[in-house]
């Protein structure tokens, strides 16, 4: 597209969204948008572009006319901009198409993919690439991340170098394209971290999953590579036939990329990798949690692939600062630490509260969870939430997020996921938001205590509540990132 163009994107506030709208403005591109509901990280950094976030859906939003409409994925038939735009057929198109067309095209795409770990390995990989290209500038990456990247203070970047780093997702790209969107993507080389059945309100059974990421696969061409971990008979039955050529990462003697000698404490993980049987480098990283080194072995295995220099792998692991809401240290109040993570799902549950058990042994852990993602507000997954949950000391739950759109007979009932935790000798309970949370909490918590809040969206400004309410109690000042 020529720039100077006006795009609007309705759906703005969507983590990729956000990233896109910040891209096409650095084009040169006059960038308008929308929401039902803007909330951080990615508010801030629209707002820090200066690009106006309007709320809430209506008509005028679309005046004057734009050139393009970006059609967010969480956007359906009966929006009453989306009507708006097929009524006065305004040119439109999805997130993952124009990303493609517009950013991809000429580049060397290096996608990370896999149901858990792409945010935070995509943004390892940046961090990787970004501190190789201080000697090597043509390694210096463009990238857009689900995420704030904490070593950037951003989502995204567009250089004019051909590295090209993208969080594969695989949920579904638009109302009128319902495939998932890494299969836009073309990638040169990837990274598939794990394959587990998610998203339910899209895919009917984990069979489904695994077609989605055979045929994400499926575009890797021969001359490509893929890093794929071997600790899941899933991820191996996805790159089973692909072209190219696989390196599987992990523990196993017979990995490629072979993790050993893994240790942690409180402030650092440690461990060696090998390559192909022969050592390559000890890594550290700044983070806690198994998984945490699991993600940044595939980011340095695909880097290592690329000719990225291990010295650069080494220093930018060793520096790596995570990602905005994922083990986020949010504040610390009377020596109560309040952690935000984004966890969305069972598994991402379980490695979240393993992680805080390494970093802070010793202390009272509480899991407050706002069941909020299409996968948990259904109880298909109930019994493995109840053990993901159940390493936590104490648990409270929020009410199901915008429970009527779930059929009953479909929904999760927090109430007995409370009850059967209760039989597991935990204490748990059910409170409907987070301003009955934050009461009940606020009597409860002493000094030590870790809270782990999860939630997928803004769980009604918890983050900050919590901590105001714990000040005002004790008359302390909180220590806030």
């Amino acid at each position: 597209m020529q720039s100077g163009r006006h795009i609007h994107l309705i759906g703005i506030c969507g983590t990729a969204m956000a990233s896109l709208a910040g891209m096409l403005q650095l084009q040169g591109h006059r960038v308008t948008g929308s929401d039902a509901a803007a909330y951080p990280p990615m508010s801030d950094q629209l707002v820090g572009l200066g690009i106006p976030v309007l709320e809430p859906y209506a008509e005028v939003n679309l005046q004057p006319r734009p050139d393009l409409v970006v059609v967010g994925n969480a956007i359906s038939r009966g929006n009453v901009e989306l009507e708006y735009v097929l009524d006065q057929r305004i040119p439109f198109c999805s997130m993952a198409a124009i990303l493609h067309d517009e950013f991809l095209t000429g580049r060397e795409s290096l996608v990370v993919a896999g149901t858990h770990g792409k945010t935070t390995t995509t943004s390892m990989l940046a961090w990787i690439y970004e501190v190789a290209s201080r000697e090597n500038p043509a390694l210096a990456p463009s990238f857009l991340i689900g995420g704030i990247a904490e070593n950037f203070g951003t989502s995204f970047k567009v250089r004019a170098t051909r590295p090209f780093l993208i969080e594969g997702d695989e949920y579904d790209t638009a109302f009128f394209d319902k495939g998932p969107k890494f299969l836009h993507y073309f990638p040169d080389a990837a990274i598939l971290t794990h394959v587990e059945f998610d998203h339910a309100d899209i895919y009917k059974d984990l069979d489904a999953v695994k077609t989605a990421f055979k045929r994400f696969v499926n575009l890797i061409p021969r001359r490509g590579r893929i890093v794929a971990f071997d600790g899941s008979p899933n991820v191996g039955e996805c790159v089973a036939k692909a072209f190219c050529a696989v390196e599987r990462y992990g523990f196993s003697e017979d990995s490629y990329w072979r993790v050993s000698e893994l240790t942690h404490d409180a402030v650092e993980t440690r461990w060696k990798l090998s390559r192909g049987g022969v050592h390559l480098a000890e890594l550290s990283l700044p983070m806690a949690g198994e998984h945490n080194a699991l993600n940044a072995t595939a980011a340095a295995a695909l880097a290592a692939g690329q000719a990225v220099p291990v010295a650069a792998i080494q220093e930018a692991l060793a520096t790596f600062r995570s990602v905005k809401r994922r083990l986020e240290v949010r504040a610390e109040v009377g020596g109560v630490t309040v952690v935000d993570d984004f966890a969305h799902h069972p598994t991402a549950i379980r490695e979240t509260l393993r992680a805080l058990r390494e970093r802070y042994a010793g202390r009272r852990l509480w899991a407050v969870l706002e069941p909020r993602s299409n996968t948990l507000r259904r109880n298909v997954f109930a019994d493995a939430l109840v053990e993901s949950l159940a390493l936590a000391d104490r648990v409270v739950l929020a009410a199901v997020f915008k429970s009527e759109i779930i059929p009953v007979a479909d929904r999760l009932v927090p109430e007995e996921i409370a009850e059967r935790l209760v039989e597991k000798g935990r204490s748990a309970m059910v409170c409907l938001d987070a301003d009955a949370i934050v009461e009940a909490l606020r009597e409860q918590l002493k000094a030590g205590d870790v809270v782990a809040i999860m939630s997928n969206g803004g769980f009604g400004g918890i983050y900050d509540k919590l901590p105001k309410a714990l000040e005002a109690r004790i008359g302390a000042v909180a220590t806030r990132s």
